[in-house]
């Protein structure tokens, strides 16, 4: 009887020897074919949870799985340590937010390890730590050199609960995308990263990610938002002014019977100033000032607006149009202002009824009695040109190019590009981020600290406390700061970065993480870039993703990386539920991987992870499902430990023709089962079915040992199936296999060192197989033959069934159809 299966010695024993031996690290070898897999690196919040787990688990399989296969294999992990939660814990716990955020990092590091992560520890990073985040203050600078960072005062998205700004990508439905507090609009000098200069670059190299996920590109696409169509320029009355707008459809310009102008628009002021609807108009503007740039236009909101009392020229046909001020339109999109065309935008349609502003029909089917007076709802489909000059009776759709050349030839307008994709707001107004490496000088203005000066290092003599004020313009200490230029006092910039900024080149510090002279060595991303495969929650599809794209683009240009796309493959992983709801401590169905290790194992617990779900699927947990897991590996553990007396060392050589039947069965068993599982990694990562095949795999040792003749166990070939079940189960498993592999193997070598078996194509040609036989297309019986047996021979034998002989008494065979390996089906009259 072999020793009981104990995971927690076994673990244990196992983390402490791959850990001692620096098991995991990672070189650069010129002579061996590199792969980089990379799972998102987490917040350090202070524990792990289910959704960690089954990413880690995905990655983790897939590094041991190409480190068998021969390739060179780079997965490092870290922490993405700045950010407000850590300020906020400290605020309420009254601790230094580095304190916090290294304790929860040092427990999240005991939790990875305690499930067996195959990391290579030596490449850890920690954005919150000066040695990294005087990398991310480098290349601020060299953006800002770039002409890629700037500032400038706009009106940006602002969370009260928070107490800081927020980029567009960060408000979702109108709340803060962390806390869930509604956004008002603020006016506030802030910096920016220039991402729009790489919009075109962002939409057409989504050709090359042939390794994402369709919905992620679309995503993308979508937020980027690229429009083509006229910029065109309305004369305002009784002045020098212009109001430029952007439109996709040139064809109904001829229609357009008023202008709405965003709050914001720097025009607004001026146009009121004096008249009647001055004080109506600035009430509005200010109301809309405490309203978000979601909410506003949102589909749900009501579309309100004034009217200046202004009006502008149609340069077309020079009609005096009505200038409004609307809810609906933002100053950061186009020009901050719309030319409406109510017979033709339902939108524009209901606020001209609404506000009692005329309906003017320029496009209309052809045939139809349509005008201008009977429409009960805007026309917004192709058709032929009316009331447009002389493009009457053209089709609307040619009349989009025809109107865009006659703007550009009277100097009205001209042919452009939109896009929905702004300028990357990367200022925030708190304490835990890194720093914003500029000095403002009375005399030199903006200067850039200079590269050899960095970090900037955040001031520890900085009380946290709820406040609206940034707490960096409390310290003295580190607001003071020579002129780089001059050396007179200069004042410090008080915003730190966002943090996505971190997290938009963190992959890059793994190359080289401890180089003193650059972020990361040329050398060393060449060789490691791009990564491979990216593992990670579709909740980053526009924002992480699309700013990691962008600085590669941007590091690219610079020549500090050769390539464009950060990442050639991504897997975005499904949630973990449970009874139907995703874990959470408030719903009181939480599972901590902790307990599971504790009840089960960390082995156990990978196992049921990646078996219960496809890893792009919701996995919903279920505690039947992890007992299962266990029992599984427990009887693995029967299997190979109960019949070491039957593992030999050596190649366990196999000739295929000097097999019984029951051989051939089992070693057929083990090659297609290698085959399937080596796919099922590498090719489609179907964890779920790999492991499937695996128990069915130990299903069919079992069953040979039953069926086998007391005494007459092949040594050979149950030696080889037992050596290489451990081999491809370790990925999964791999305390367990490794424990295996040391004591009933008797290997000195890690298991994990070992080369993936190659499966044989002659011993996946079943020794026999069942094929159905059919008279006059019913099933009437079903037989086992050879598998190599031709046409002839499987007529032959489905003849001579008896169940077969019965359907063919006294009738004449009119058809024989043989299906090799799969059927024979009689004809008969």
């Amino acid at each position: 009887m072999s020793k009981d299966y104990n995971p927690k010695e076994i673990e244990a024993k196992w983390q402490k020897i791959w850990e001692d031996k620096s098991f995991n690290r990672s070189e650069a070898d010129p002579d061996k074919e590199k792969y980089y897999v990379l799972e998102m690196f987490p917040y350090p919040s202070g524990k792990l949870h289910m959704g960690h787990m089954r990413v880690y688990s995905i990655g983790d399989v897939l590094a041991r799985f190409l480190r068998m296969k021969g390739y060179n294999v780079l997965h490092p992990m870290g922490w993405d340590a700045f950010g407000l939660p850590a300020e906020n814990a400290a605020i309420q716990h009254q601790v230094p937010p580095a304190q916090w955020t290294d304790n929860n990092i040092a427990f999240m590091k005991k939790q990875q390890v305690s499930l067996g992560l195959s990391y290579d520890w030596e490449r850890e990073v920690t954005t919150c730590h000066p040695d990294y985040y005087r990398w991310t203050q480098w290349l601020f600078l060299k953006l800002y050199e770039m002409g890629l960072a700037y500032k400038k005062k706009a009106d940006v998205n602002w969370c009260s609960q928070c107490e800081t700004v927020l980029a567009n990508e960060q408000v979702i439905d109108g709340a803060c995308w962390r806390c869930g507090t509604g956004v008002v609009t603020q006016d506030l000098e802030q910096w920016f990263f220039k991402i729009t200069q790489y919009a075109d670059r962002l939409l057409e190299d989504l050709e090359l990610l042939e390794g994402w996920p369709e919905r992620v590109k679309i995503m993308q696409k979508n937020w980027i938002g690229r429009s083509e169509g006229a910029e065109v320029d309305f004369p305002v009355k009784d002045s020098e002014k212009v109001i430029s707008i952007f439109t996709t459809r040139p064809d109904t310009l001829y229609g357009v019977t008023y202008m709405v102008l965003a709050p914001e628009h720097p025009y607004v002021k001026e146009l009121v100033a004096g008249n009647q609807q001055e004080k109506e108009v600035l009430d509005f503007v200010e109301e809309m000032r405490r309203v978000s740039e979601i909410e506003r236009t949102s589909a749900e909101t009501e579309k309100l607006g004034v009217f200046t009392g202004a009006y502008c020229i149609n340069p077309l046909n020079g009609e005096e149009i009505p200038i409004m001020v609307g809810n609906y339109v933002l100053m950061g999109y186009g020009t901050g202002a719309i030319m409406a065309v109510p017979a033709h935008d339902q939108r524009d349609f209901l606020f001209a009824k609404k506000y009692n502003l005329p309906v003017k029909l320029v496009i209309k089917p052809e045939g139809s009695d349509l005008t201008s007076e009977n429409m009960t709802e805007a026309y917004e489909d192709p058709g032929i040109m009316v009331n447009s000059a002389h493009f009457d009776g053209m089709d609307s759709q040619e009349c989009i190019g025809e109107i865009t050349r006659y703007l550009e030839i009277k100097n009205w307008g001209k042919h452009d590009i939109s896009y929905r994709l702004r300028d990357w707001l990367v200022s925030r107004q708190r304490y835990w981020g890194a720093p914003i490496p500029i000095v403002y000088c009375g005399k030199c203005g903006t200067v850039p600290v200079p590269y050899e000066d960095l970090p900037v290092k955040l001031p520890e003599d900085v009380e946290l406390k709820d406040s609206r004020q940034s707490p960096l313009e409390e310290s003295e200490e580190f607001q003071k700061a020579p002129c780089p230029r001059c050396g007179q006092e200069g004042r410090r910039e008080t915003d730190t970065m966002d943090t996505f900024v971190c997290s938009s080149w963190y992959f890059l510090r793994y190359a080289s993480p401890h180089s003193e002279v650059f972020p990361f060595e040329r050398e060393d991303v060449d060789y490691w870039m791009p990564v491979d495969q990216y593992i990670g929650g579709i909740e980053h599809a526009i924002l992480h993703l699309m700013y990691a794209r962008f600085f590669t683009k941007a590091l690219y240009d610079a020549g500090l990386t050769g390539v464009k796309e950060p990442f050639s493959r991504l897997l975005a992983q499904g949630m973990v539920y449970k009874d139907g709801a995703k874990m959470s401590k408030s719903k009181g169905n939480l599972v901590t991987p902790d307990e599971i290790i504790e009840n089960f194992g960390a082995d156990t617990g990978r196992l049921f992870i990646l078996f219960a779900a496809p890893p792009e699927k919701d996995l919903d947990w279920n505690d039947q499902g992890v007992e299962g897991c266990y029992r599984f590996l427990r009887r693995v553990w029967r299997l190979v430990n109960d019949n070491k007396d039957h593992v030999i060392p050596g190649e366990n050589d196999i000739k295929v023709q000097d097999l019984s039947t029951l051989e051939k069965e089992t070693y057929h068993t083990l090659h297609s089962t290698i085959k399937k599982v080596s796919e099922d990694i590498q090719k489609r990562f179907n964890f779920n079915t790999a492991i499937s095949a695996i128990m069915e795999l130990v299903n069919a040792l079992y069953s040979y040992l039953d069926k086998v003749e007391e005494g007459k166990v092949n040594k050979a070939l149950f030696s080889r199936s037992i050596k290489e079940l451990i081999i491809i189960l370790a990925p999964f498993a791999p305390h367990i296999c490794e424990e295996m592999w040391s004591d009933a193997v008797g290997a000195e070598e890690s298991v994990h060192l070992q080369d993936w078996p190659h499966y044989e194509p002659e011993a996946l040609k079943a020794a026999d197989i069942e094929i159905v036989v059919q008279v006059n297309g019913k099933v009437r019986d079903k037989i086992k033959i050879p598998v190599d047996y031709n046409q002839e021979e499987m007529l032959n034998a489905a003849k001579d069934l008896p169940k077969v002989q019965s359907h063919l008494e006294g009738k004449n065979i009119i058809k024989e159809i043989a299906v090799p390996n799969k059927l024979v089906n009689l004809v008969v009259k």
